[in-house]
């Protein structure tokens, strides 16, 4: 009975209506308009700003044609040398003999070029189907260098044509000359072999190292030339190396990729 006799006093005793209510207190509504304000310039900034990204591939200068790996098609001991490195040879451009058990035999050239590699020197043995020399299909050295990366397969499609990319030349100082420019000229539609890789590059060494992380795709990047640079290219700073740079040298290539809005990320 003396819980019932409470809760009947309670329902006839007056609640206090002439006291103010308090929602919340200031420090409070301060907390809630600065929340409000940051989520809609946040939601301002998600559809109308843009967030750009880079992607950073391996690669290496060399010319639009690449270069072959040149076999010996005879076994047997090198006992003459008649090219040397750089130096430009003809098809058909006899580079070394070879004395076998028949006679001496001439390795030629099989297509025209610069000889950039001569693995074979006089006096080694050689085995029919050995690599004996590299030969970059160009007919003038003077001929514009590019640039070939190596992209992720899955990441391939994210690269549009004439992004600007950022080259850092292995044998380049960065801190001092800056990065080489170019814009990329063309994407492989589809991912490349160890094999193609080695066949256009001329050196499977190379194509080993391009493919460890699967089949890639190929990026042709056009190099941006300068008069006012010794090596003829344009660079970040504004003279670049005082001397010139050479295909077959290794590349990290950083490609801008297209600015997108911060909704787009979070969009299906």
């Amino acid at each position: 009975m003396q819980f019932r006799q409470k809760a009947l006093s309670k329902l006839q005793s007056p609640e206090e209506l002439d006291l103010p209510v308090r929602f919340a207190r200031p420090q409070g509504r301060l907390v809630l308009a600065v929340t409000v304000v940051v989520m809609a310039a946040a939601s301002f900034w998600a559809f109308t700003g843009s967030v750009s990204s880079k992607l950073n591939v391996p690669g290496v200068l060399t010319h639009a044609e690449g270069s072959y790996m040149l076999q010996s098609p005879f076994a047997g001991q090198v006992t003459g040398v008649h090219a040397k490195e750089g130096q430009l040879v003809t098809p058909g451009a006899p580079l070394l003999d070879v004395t076998t058990d028949r006679g001496v035999r001439v390795v030629r050239a099989v297509a025209g070029g610069r000889v950039t590699t001569l693995v074979a020197k006089t006096g080694s043995v050689v085995t029919t189907g050995a690599d004996v020399a590299t030969v970059e299909r160009v007919q003038d050295p003077d001929d514009p260098l590019v640039a070939m990366l190596y992209v992720p397969g899955g990441s391939g499609s994210a690269i549009p044509v004439g992004a600007l990319v950022d080259l850092s030349v292995q044998s380049v100082p960065q801190r001092r000359f800056g990065v080489l420019r170019g814009r990329v000229k063309a994407v492989g539609r589809a991912p490349q072999t160890p094999a193609q890789i080695g066949g256009f590059l001329g050196d499977n060494r190379l194509a080993a190292q391009f493919s460890r992380q699967g089949n890639p795709v190929a990026v042709l990047v056009q190099l941006e030339r300068s008069s006012a640079t010794r090596s003829g290219y344009r660079w970040s700073s504004a003279d670049g190396p005082p001397y010139a740079v050479d295909s077959t040298t290794p590349v990290t290539g950083s490609v801008h990729l297209s600015a997108q809005r911060p909704v787009d990320w979070l969009l299906p």
